[in-house]
C-alpha cells in the first residue's frame, strides 16, 4: 500500500511532463507562426524578406510531417524558433539595417553592421544540435570526437550550400538581390559567413552536449545514453 501509493506522485509526474513535451512544440510553433506575420508586415523589401523566411517555410512542413514519428528535443525546438526569429528579423529590415546592429556598431566602433554574422553564427549553432540529434538517434552514434567532426563538417555543408543559395538569387535577381546577400561591400563576406558558422557549430557543441544528450535520453525510456 504504502509503496504503490509513493510511486502515484512519481508516475503522474512523469505523465505530466511527457504532455508538456508534446505541448511545447506547438506553443512554440504558434509563436513562430505569429512572429512570422508580424515580420511581414510592411518589411523594408519585400523580396528580401521572402527569400530570407524560405528556410522557415520550407522547415515547418517537415516538422509537422515527422513530428509523430520523429519528435526532436525540446532543446532542438527551442533553438529552432531562435534561428526562426534571427531570420525573420534580417527579413524584415535586410541584414545590412538592422536596428540592434547599427547600436552594437556604434556602441563599439565598428566599420559595419554585423548583424548578418549573428545570422550565420546561428547559422552554425542550431542545425549543429538538429544535426547531433539525428545522427545520435538514427545512427546510434556514440558521442565523442567523430561524432563532432561530422556534426561539424555537415554544418560547414550546410553554411557553404547557403553561399551557393545567395549566389543563384544574385545571378537570377540581379540587383533585386543585393540586399540579400548583405556583403556591405566586403570582397570576403561569403569566406566570413562560412568561418562564423564553424564557430556557431563548434560553440554549440561544446556548451550544449551534455544538456542535449540528456534530453535524448529522455526521449529514449530504458536505454542509456550512447
Amino acid at each position: 500500500m504504502d509503496q504503490s501509493s509513493s510511486s502515484l506522485p512519481s508516475s503522474t509526474a512523469s505523465g505530466t511532463a511527457a504532455v508538456d513535451r508534446r505541448r511545447e512544440p506547438l506553443l512554440l510553433l504558434a509563436v513562430g507562426l505569429s512572429l512570422l506575420a508580424v515580420s511581414g508586415i510592411h518589411p523594408k523589401d519585400r523580396y528580401t524578406w521572402f527569400l530570407e523566411v524560405v528556410p522557415i517555410l520550407a522547415a515547418v512542413p517537415v516538422l509537422l510531417l515527422t513530428a509523430r514519428r520523429f519528435p526532436l528535443t525540446r532543446l532542438a525546438y527551442r533553438l529552432i524558433l531562435l534561428h526562426a526569429i534571427v531570420l525573420m528579423v534580417g527579413g524584415h529590415y535586410t541584414y545590412a539595417e538592422v536596428p540592434i546592429g547599427f547600436w552594437v556598431r556604434d556602441l563599439l566602433g565598428l566599420a559595419r553592421n554585423h548583424y548578418d554574422r549573428l545570422g550565420h553564427f546561428v547559422q552554425g549553432f542550431v542545425p549543429a544540435v538538429l544535426v547531433r540529434e539525428v545522427l545520435r538517434r538514427r545512427l546510434g552514434l556514440p558521442a565523442g570526437r567523430w561524432l563532432f567532426f561530422l556534426v561539424t563538417c555537415v554544418c560547414l555543408a550546410i553554411s557553404a550550400t547557403y553561399e551557393l543559395f545567395e549566389w543563384l538569387m544574385a545571378v537570377l535577381s540581379g540587383s533585386a538581390a543585393m540586399a540579400f546577400l548583405g556583403t556591405q561591400g566586403d570582397v570576403w563576406d561569403t569566406q566570413w559567413d562560412m568561418f562564423i558558422a564553424l564557430i556557431g557549430a563548434v560553440a554549440s557543441q561544446l556548451v550544449l552536449a551534455r544538456r542535449h544528450d540528456r534530453e535524448i535520453a529522455e526521449l529514449l525510456p530504458g536505454r542509456t545514453p550512447l
